[in-house]
């Protein structure tokens, strides 16, 4: 999109709707001021691109595999200096879903949130206290519901006030006059969420950072709520306390299954570290993006950052850390494509690598990456390809050997969690599988078990029955 440079005088005149509607809506000064950032970037003609020439590959990196434990009271005394924050502003529209991802059942009658708490709650029974502090990232979209099943669930954790960051929104723009997009029919859909780089703004905006630094807490993982091998480690925290460095995202070795995923880069220009999400790399250079011998590091979304670095970057940038705007392009109405074209501005959370000098990554084992993006990714760690650990923590199995079983499921059939669950009314075993792929209606019953490649094939409407027992190569019917 080619738009002409603006003056700092018009800059301000073009995004005078924008801050008289996001004040209207009540929305925080630093939210403002981080979405003014993106839209200055837009008007700017910013494509927040970033070519493969400005770059080099990420390598020799330092592995959590060869830290050490710290003593069990360094350990406890640095808990009691950090804040575990999960991300839970995601519904899971993708799969069908109305309500938090998080709230799905992953484990017998446990869903994400109730892992999540028992790993909190393990931990405070470890230092014998109410450390470490936990917190929830939520979107207007998630809030009820989650706040609802802790109090039925884990009320000692408290209220809302006491663990609830909520999550901002951001006005969609018009792609034709760069205004403010409207629709009277339906005016929710002017808003879309900001992406999870609005931790920052929410973390000021809301007054949380200066009330956890006021509380004498310095450090914060924040991690998805959907990845539950991503657990409070004492040992990378001590590293990263001994580190000194502001800001540190956890990464580990990229896969097939992860090759459209955000990686690890270095800026050529200044030798920073960034992070390049799909959404920023040029058409001509998807070749690189998806060379995972090339781009081996995947971002995990497990972050480790210090607060007092944090505030001190915001006072440094006038309130805000200058994310690069993911720019996507959508219609105002996203089941209308002959509505408004609109760009979204949204930024991601592991972006402010580049903003923090001295900050750093380190390589984390696979087992600390589990994350639920699909129904494919929802049967596997139900299955036993993952195990659960002693501290309530989801991890690949160790025979994986650090690599995730390949699903490809019928896209018609299974895209949305009612259909896989009634294709797969039973969780098959998938410890030695390496791929399936399913076209057509099945019916899992229990006691089945896949074992390497295997590809079903179903021609007729009539659901391919799948007897227990061993499953593998090519099953055919119709």
């Amino acid at each position: 999109m080619s738009v002409p440079t603006r003056t700092p005088e018009s800059l301000e005149a073009s995004f005078a709707p924008f801050r008289a509607k996001m004040q209207a809506a009540g929305l925080s000064e630093s939210a403002i001021r981080a979405f003014r950032g993106s839209y200055a970037a837009l008007l700017a003609g910013e494509t927040g691109m970033i070519p493969e020439a400005t770059i080099a590959a990420a390598k020799d990196l330092p592995h959590a595999d060869s830290l050490k434990a710290p003593a069990a009271d360094r350990a406890s005394a640095l808990l009691k200096q950090t804040v575990l924050l999960k991300l839970n502003g995601g519904l899971g529209t993708g799969m069908g879903l109305e309500k938090a991802k998080s709230l799905l059942p992953v484990r017998g009658g446990d869903t994400f949130l109730d892992l999540i708490a028992r790993q909190v709650l393990r931990l405070r029974s470890q230092t014998g206290g109410e450390v470490p502090m936990f917190m929830l990232m939520n979107s207007f979209s998630t809030s009820a519901d989650t706040a609802e099943h802790l109090a039925a669930r884990f009320p000692q954790l408290g209220g809302r006030d006491t663990w609830e960051l909520m999550q901002n929104k951001v006005p969609k723009v018009l792609a034709g006059t760069l205004q403010p997009a409207t629709w009277p029919a339906q005016p929710d859909q002017e808003w879309c969420p900001p992406g999870h780089g609005d931790i920052y703004a929410c973390l000021v905006g809301s007054g949380w950072l200066d009330r956890l630094l006021g509380d004498g807490l310095r450090y914060v993982f924040v991690s998805n709520s959907d990845n539950l091998g991503a657990t409070l480690d004492p040992a990378i925290l001590a590293w990263f306390a001994d580190s000194g460095m502001p800001f540190v995202m956890e990464v580990t070795r990229r896969t097939e299954s992860d090759k459209k995923g955000g990686h690890l880069a270095v800026r050529l220009r200044d030798g920073r570290f960034l992070l390049r999400e799909s959404a920023q790399c040029p058409k001509e250079d998807e070749g690189h993006f998806q060379n995972i011998d090339l781009h081996r590091y995947f971002n995990t979304n497990n972050l480790w950052i210090d607060l007092q670095a944090l505030k001190a970057a915001l006072e440094a940038n006038d309130g805000l850390i200058p994310l690069p705007p993911i720019m996507n392009k959508k219609t105002v109405d996203p089941r209308d494509g002959t509505s408004p074209a609109v760009v979204q501005l949204e930024t991601a959370m592991g972006a402010a690598i580049e903003c923090f000098p001295g900050a750093g990554a380190i390589e984390v084992p696979r087992v600390r990456f589990a994350p639920v993006k699909t129904t494919g990714d929802l049967l596997a760690v139900r299955s036993d390809a993952y195990e659960l650990t002693e501290d309530f923590c989801l991890r690949l199995h160790p025979d994986r050997n650090g690599t995730p079983p390949l699903l490809n499921l019928d896209a018609k059939l299974c895209k949305l969690v009612d259909g896989l669950e009634n294709n797969f009314p039973h969780t098959p075993g998938l410890l030695h599988c390496r791929s399936l792929q399913t076209t057509g209606p099945v019916e899992c019953g229990e006691g089945v078990v896949f074992q390497g490649d295997v590809v079903i094939e179903n021609t007729t409407s009539t659901p391919l029955k799948l007897k227990p027992g061993v499953q593998e190569g090519r099953i055919t019917a119709g």
